[in-house]
């Protein structure tokens, strides 16, 4: 899982009247703010201050929001197979964490000055595994536990977890499973994963090696060099009866960390569309059902991440699926 933070993470609702690093121009209309009018001099007190409006702004965003889909946009096929989820207690407590984690001034300072050294020479994730910061959250116990319809007495054999990141995610979903294996590319995040268990695999040979109850692919289509020899591989390692787990943020924007001078992967995935819908769509249509893959659920969920000295936390738009493999 990479990520979000530095790509397309969304910053501050559409209303809120600052952006990040404004400091010119006339002051804005600063409305429900009960500091109207202050002017902080300084540039750590002008970050603050601004971080305080933009978390103000933040408080004022209705979650439930987040999870909302037009259903009208999407064939039948599509539309009935989508679950309605909703920001349950496990997605506040990480919120409230990260806000709680965002007002440590020294701590905040030190993460940016040393991102701004190690960027030279390290990639944005291995610096976070680095400093163990900017954990993520994809989707509750409660909310996997509804998109697989199945009750909390399940327990699968094996989960295998690709791009792990921290370990943050694979943890929310471990206790469903016997085994836990998982992949990650960054040294430094490895260290984290080794520290809490999980059976680390190559990255080059997970596929070959064995067959697994469940593969989860949280958000890594967009970061992978080659995606559709992932999904194909994905397919090759499920069991006959396994399930895929796959996470894919909308709009889809890629983006490889450690690849070409551009970024751009090798292999590029014909996902259209203007809204989350159309682009829900298309990835059905023209990535998951090629890969022979058949959605038994899904549904749009935030993908969310441990903020810095701008915010409390970032977004972004999760379709999350739950697959098998199909033999059309």
């Amino acid at each position: 899982m990479e990520n979000p933070t530095g790509s397309n993470e969304r910053e501050l609702p559409s209303n809120c009247p600052i952006r990040m690093g404004a400091t010119e121009g006339p002051e804005p209309e600063y409305e429900g703010i009960p500091w109207p009018g202050y002017k902080p001099r300084g540039s750590l007190a002008r970050m603050l201050h601004n971080k305080a409006i933009h978390d103000y702004y933040l408080k004022q965003i209705n979650k439930n929001d987040w999870y909302q889909c037009d259903l009208a946009q999407l064939r039948p096929d599509v539309a009935r197979t989508f679950v309605q989820l909703d920001p349950d207690q496990d997605t506040i407590r990480f919120l409230e964490e990260a806000e709680r984690k965002s007002q440590w001034v020294l701590t905040q300072l030190w993460h940016t000055v040393v991102k701004m050294f190690l960027g030279w020479f390290m990639t944005q994730t291995s610096i976070n595994g680095w400093l163990q910061r900017g954990s993520m959250f994809v989707v509750s116990r409660p909310q996997l536990l509804k998109l697989l319809s199945v009750d909390d007495t399940v327990k699968f054999q094996s989960l295998l977890d690709l791009g792990a990141g921290d370990g943050h995610v694979t943890a929310q979903l471990a206790p469903f499973f016997h085994r836990v294996y998982v992949t990650e590319v960054s040294v430094a995040m490895k260290n984290l994963l080794q520290r809490q268990g999980f059976s680390i695999l190559d990255i080059d040979a997970w596929h070959r090696t064995n067959k697994y109850d469940v593969i989860s692919c949280l958000n890594l289509i967009d970061r992978c060099d080659t995606p559709l020899d992932l999904l194909a591989q994905i397919r090759t390692a499920l069991k006959p009866d396994g399930l895929v787990l796959l996470a894919v943020v909308l709009p889809f924007s890629p983006y490889v960390e450690a690849g070409a001078c551009d970024h751009r992967p090798k292999q590029a995935l014909p996902i259209e569309g203007d809204t989350f819908e159309a682009q829900v769509q298309s990835l059905v249509t023209n990535v998951l059902k090629p890969a022979h893959f058949e959605v038994l659920s899904w549904s749009r969920v935030p993908y969310l991440c441990e903020g810095d000295l701008q915010q409390s936390y970032y977004w972004l738009d999760d379709a999350i699926f739950v697959l098998k493999a199909s033999d059309t």
